[in-house]
C-alpha cells in the first residue's frame, strides 16, 4: 500500500467534545506534516525523526487486525529525511512505534487495516532500547489505562507522542538517538452541562546511568558496523505538561491548561525539574 494512493484525514482536532489543536513548533521551524489514517506525524527532516505525533483513539470501535510487520518508508518524503532500516539493522535497537499500532485501528475493516499499515511507516518510529522490562510495559500501556478511565465519558482520547530531540543526543549511523520520549493523553468529561478537557503528561527516560559509561565514547559519531550507544532501562514519569513544553519547544498551551497533575507546591520552580516528576512503578501511581 502506497501512502500516495489515498488521502488520509490524519489527526482530527474536533475528535473530542472540546476542540484540541495539534501541537506545533515555534514559527520558522522546518517540518513535514504527514497525515495518516486517524493520526498525523510532524517530521523533523534534519533529525529524520518525528517532532510530534497525534492520534485519535475511539475505544468503542477498535478493530482486531493482524499485526503484520510491514515497515516501510513514506513515499511522500525524500529517503534522506527518514531514519529507515539501516538504523535498526544488526543491532539491539527496537523500531519503537510512536503512535502505538493498536491506537488508530478503528472504524470499518478497510479503514482499520489501512491504519494498521500506516503505523509501520518509518516516520512513525524512533530507536528505543531493545531490552524489555516492567517500565517499558508500563509505558506501552498508558493509553489503555487512560481509555479505561475515560470509558464512562465517551471512551475517546487523543494522544500525542514523540522523542525529545536534544542536541546532546549521541549519533549512530548518521542519526541522533533520542534519550527520552514524551506522551500526553487528553480526554473530556461532562458534568452539569459543561464539557471539560483534561490532559496528563508523561516522560520516558532511556538514558544510561552517566556515571557508568564513557561519555566521550557515547557522544562520538558511530561507524556503520559499531555498536549503538548504550541505552538505560526504561524509567517512566508523570510530569507537568509545562515541563514537556520546556523539553520540546512545542506549543502545548491547551494541553497545559488542562493538566490534571499539580506538582508539590512546596517545590520551587527554579529547582531541577525532575524534583517535580513522579516516577511510575505501575498504573496505580498515575494521577488522572
Amino acid at each position: 500500500m502506497d501512502a500516495a494512493l489515498f488521502s488520509p484525514a490524519g489527526y482530527n482536532a474536533d475528535f473530542l467534545e472540546v476542540p484540541l489543536p495539534f501541537p506545533v513548533p515555534l514559527a520558522g521551524t522546518l517540518i513535514r506534516e504527514l497525515p495518516y489514517t486517524h493520526f498525523t506525524v510532524l517530521l523533523d527532516p534534519a533529525r529524520r525523526l518525528a517532532i510530534a505525533t497525534g492520534v485519535n483513539i475511539d475505544g468503542d470501535h477498535l478493530v482486531a487486525v493482524e499485526r503484520g510487520d510491514d515497515w516501510h518508508l513514506d513515499s511522500r518524503v525524500p529517503v534522506y529525511e527518514q531514519a529507515g532500516e539501516a538504523v535498526y539493522a544488526r543491532n539491539d535497537l527496537d523500531r519503537g512505534h510512536l503512535v502505538r499500532r493498536q491506537d488508530p485501528v478503528w472504524g470499518d475493516t478497510v479503514t482499520a487495516r489501512r491504519a494498521n499499515y500506516d503505523t509501520f511507516a518509518y516516520t512513525n518510529a524512533a530507536p528505543q532500547a531493545g531490552a524489555f522490562n516492567q517500565s517499558k510495559q508500563l509505558w506501552l500501556g498508558l493509553e489503555d489505562h487512560v481509555l479505561t478511565y475515560a470509558r464512562t465519558n465517551g471512551n475517546r482520547i487523543s494522544v500525542f507522542t514523540a522523542p525529545v530531540l536534544s542536541a546532546q543526543d549521541p549519533t549512530y549511523r548518521g542519526v541522533k538517538i533520542p534519550q527520552a520520549f514524551w506522551k500526553i493523553a487528553a480526554w473530556t468529561t461532562t458534568a452539569d452541562g459543561s464539557t471539560v478537557l483534561h490532559a496528563a503528561g508523561f516522560v520516558l527516560d532511556q538514558s544510561p546511568q552517566l556515571e557508568d559509561i564513557d561519555l566521550d565514547t557515547v557522544r562520538a559519531p558511530a561507524r556503520m558496523d559499531s555498536n549503538p550507544p548504550p541505552l538505560g532501562p526504561y524509567r517512566t514519569y508523570q510530569v507537568p505538561i509545562v515541563d514537556i513544553v520546556d523539553l520540546t519547544g512545542l506549543n502545548l498551551a491547551a494541553l497545559s491548561e488542562a493538566d490534571v497533575y499539580a506538582p508539590d507546591p512546596t517545590i520551587r520552580e527554579d529547582t531541577d525539574r525532575r524534583t517535580r516528576w513522579v516516577e511510575l512503578i505501575d498504573t496505580a501511581g498515575i494521577h488522572l
